[in-house]
């Protein structure tokens, strides 16, 4: 028979490799049969394949089953250890380990080992020896195994909640770039479509539809902001352009029809991290200005001292200020950015106007 991907072996109880070396045992079992009646060579050969086949759905069933059997075949062991005994002890450790990675919850197989344990210790003290063979057995091939298994199933499921958590986590990365970036392009859109709409001598055609693209990308922001929600994971760093720099990231404002000034001091040449998290709070401040506040002046301020940057965005508050759509989605995770980066950040109204100031230590970075 041919095995393929969707053949037997898919659908066996047992890995190919384990089926190899369990009917390479019997085999031997079978070759070794001088020292057992006929009825015992069958129930060593028939036990550890009946253990095989129920090891799949019935993973307990499968463990009583080699337990029963390493305690007989104790009892027929008595003052050496034959060919056939080694080949089936070796037989149920293979299956007893395999019972052991597929076993979901460990209490009820401790109690079978538990009762076959008080079975053969029974069993010794009715028929007045032999029991310590039996016992020993169990130990060794069955109970052994089983916590082998048990452990290697273990830290397969370390192994896939450490693939899932990683999942999740690039999931989150994906998100909170989605929020970044795209957030902060539509916000430019609207910009765009509410200055087009503004525009003096357009016809009320021209002027209905750039309406139309200014809500449209309003409510393309609020979507995107629901969808940044479910998607969160709440930890992970988020992604950023390499060579977007803050210069480049103002001068896309100002083209988008925001009014807005860059004062930089000593804020040149920064480390990697420090200067994507300035990135990201000035694209965040920007954001957050054109969406609550459009009309406002915006003013940048970039300052390094003493192994410290400092980044400061202000922009007056007009009275009767109604704010635009948002989750403070993109604020929490500047928050994130920052504290990640070992700085701190602060954010709300001062007086007339709001500022959002980020102070990022360089921690020694080059």
């Amino acid at each position: 028979m041919i095995v393929t991907r969707g053949g037997w072996f898919r659908r066996s109880p047992a890995p190919p490799w384990a089926l190899c070396v369990v009917a390479l045992l019997l085999a031997v079992i079978v070759v070794d049969h001088r020292s057992l009646s006929w009825w015992m060579v069958v129930g060593a050969v028939f036990a550890p394949l009946a253990a095989l086949v129920t090891l799949r759905a019935y993973p307990l069933i499968s463990l009583a089953t080699c337990a029963v059997t390493s305690l007989a075949s104790g009892l027929a062991i008595h003052d050496s250890v034959p060919v056939w005994s080694a080949a089936l002890g070796a037989a149920l450790f293979m299956t007893s380990l395999l019972a052991g990675r597929r076993a979901p919850q460990p209490l009820p197989a401790l109690a079978v080992l538990a009762v076959a344990a008080v079975l053969g210790i029974v069993h010794g003290l009715i028929t007045g020896g032999g029991w310590g063979t039996g016992l020993l057995m169990l130990a060794l091939v069955v109970a052994l195994p089983w916590a082998l298994g048990r452990i290697v199933r273990q830290q397969d499921q370390l192994v896939m909640m450490s693939a899932e958590q990683a999942r999740l986590q690039e999931r989150a990365r994906i998100a909170r770039d989605m929020h970044d970036t795209l957030g902060h392009e539509l916000s430019l859109l609207a910009l765009r479509a509410g200055a087009l709409e503004m525009a003096p001598g357009l016809d009320e055609r021209h002027r209905a539809a750039a309406t139309e693209l200014r809500c449209g990308a309003g409510t393309a922001t609020r979507r995107l902001a629901e969808i940044i929600t479910v998607l969160r994971d709440g930890a992970p760093a988020p992604l950023e352009p390499v060579n977007d720099r803050i210069e480049e990231l103002v001068e896309r404002a100002r083209q988008a029809g925001v009014t807005v000034s860059l004062d930089r001091d000593g804020g040149e040449g920064l480390p990697p991290g420090v200067d994507r998290a300035a990135h990201r709070v000035v694209q965040e401040a920007l954001t957050n200005a054109m969406k609550h506040a459009p009309t406002a002046p915006v003013r940048v301020r970039v300052s390094t001292t003493d192994g410290t940057t400092t980044v400061t965005v202000t922009n007056p508050l007009p009275p009767g200020l109604r704010r635009g759509p948002g989750s403070n989605a993109g604020l929490a995770g500047l928050r994130e950015r920052v504290r990640l980066a070992g700085g701190a950040i602060s954010a709300g109204p001062r007086g007339e106007q709001f500022e959002l100031v980020a102070v990022l230590p360089h921690r020694g970075e080059s």
